[in-house]
C-alpha cells in the first residue's frame, strides 16, 4: 500500500474521516486525563475542603444568593 492510496482512505472516503475524528478524539481524552494525573500530582494538598465549597468549576456562587434572598423576603 502506498501512501496515495492510504491519503485517498482518510481524506476522501466516509470511513476515512470518521477514523481521522475518532482518532482525534481518542488522542484528546488521553491527553486530557495524562495532564489530569499531572496536575493531581502538582498539587496535592489543598486542605480540607469546607461545607461552603461545592464542584462547580464555572460557578462564583452570584445565582445561589440571588435566589436564597428572594426567598428569603417572602417571609
Amino acid at each position: 500500500m502506498d501512501a496515495y492510496q492510504i491519503y485517498h482512505f482518510l481524506f476522501e472516503t466516509p470511513a476515512g474521516v470518521g477514523i481521522l475524528v475518532l482518532g482525534g478524539i481518542i488522542v484528546c481524552i488521553i491527553l486530557s486525563a495524562l495532564m489530569e494525573v499531572k496536575t493531581r500530582k502538582t498539587f496535592v494538598d489543598r486542605g480540607e475542603k469546607k461545607d461552603d465549597e461545592d464542584d462547580w468549576f464555572f460557578d462564583d456562587g452570584d445565582e445561589d444568593e440571588i435566589d436564597d434572598d428572594s426567598s428569603t423576603s417572602d417571609k
